[in-house]
């Protein structure tokens, strides 16, 4: 027997802000329950785990131990910048300029990564 993977959780402080900005990047559904906390669903037909925006009321410190890996429906370069329009920032966490992504964080500065085609 095996798992997989069904859920990524991310500790957040603005859950409203964070499923807006999450919800855009991932083209997800946003169900928010009457507990502060929201679930994102893929698109019907379209595999992933779901996302659930866990609030928390302690800041994040240093980077993360785990991390999303996006690839892109389209031209990765083209991507990154539309997520930095949603609120991305490009991040140094000792990249060489030569790996095959790009990293980002999210607007509460998680990190995650923007591959430039599928994982190999």
């Amino acid at each position: 027997m095996t798992t997989h993977l069904a859920q990524y959780t991310l500790d957040v402080s603005d859950v409203d802000r964070m499923a807006a900005f999450w919800s855009a990047a991932l083209g997800y559904t946003v169900r928010q329950g009457g507990d502060g906390n929201a679930k994102l669903y893929p698109p019907p037909g379209r595999p992933g785990p779901t996302v659930w925006l866990q609030a928390s009321g302690t800041p994040k410190r240093g980077k993360n131990r785990l991390h999303p890996d996006l690839v892109s429906d389209g031209d990765p370069a083209a991507e990154v910048d539309r997520l930095i329009g949603l609120g991305a920032r490009r991040v140094d966490v000792g990249q060489t300029g030569t790996e095959g992504f790009v990293v980002l964080a999210d607007p509460e500065d998680n990190e995650f990564c923007v591959l430039d085609g599928p994982p190999s």
